[in-house]
């Protein structure tokens, strides 16, 4: 998974997130910003009262968040997002993840300890070459 750092990167440099199911994120602010968070299905619960049965629709049964705007969030991409943000940049993905990626006509590597970050490396890389 990318670094909160890395996303506000790439978030700094011009990367717009279109919340989806599967979707993580954290809450963009001072405090908690160490929770992450996946977008998705709401969840339903049956509730018996004496007077019937309802039925409440909770974001999440462990924490109950009524709503946070999407603008108060920041997007975490997994790797397979970036790797298709990356598009026809991408060249290859190696042992030890290296990322290799077409960045303003030049073959570039990025390499990490995890994959995602070395795609995110990369992306960061492409968009800031896009916006030069």
């Amino acid at each position: 998974m990318i670094t909160v750092e890395l996303a506000r990167s790439l978030r700094d440099a011009g990367l717009r997130w279109h919340p989806a199911t599967g979707d993580r994120f954290v809450i963009d602010k001072p405090g908690v910003d160490d929770d992450v968070y996946t977008v998705s299905e709401m969840t339903v619960e049956r509730h018996d009262h004496p007077s019937g049965t309802s039925l409440g629709f909770n974001g999440t049964t462990e924490w109950a968040l009524d709503s946070v705007e999407a603008s108060e969030s920041l997007w975490l991409p997994r790797e397979d997002q970036l790797r298709g943000l990356l598009g026809s940049a991408f060249v290859s993905l190696t042992a030890g993840f290296v990322v290799t990626a077409t960045i303003g006509g030049v073959a570039q590597e990025f390499r990490s300890d995890d994959a995602a970050v070395a795609y995110g490396d990369a992306l960061l890389a492409y968009i800031e070459a896009a916006l030069a």
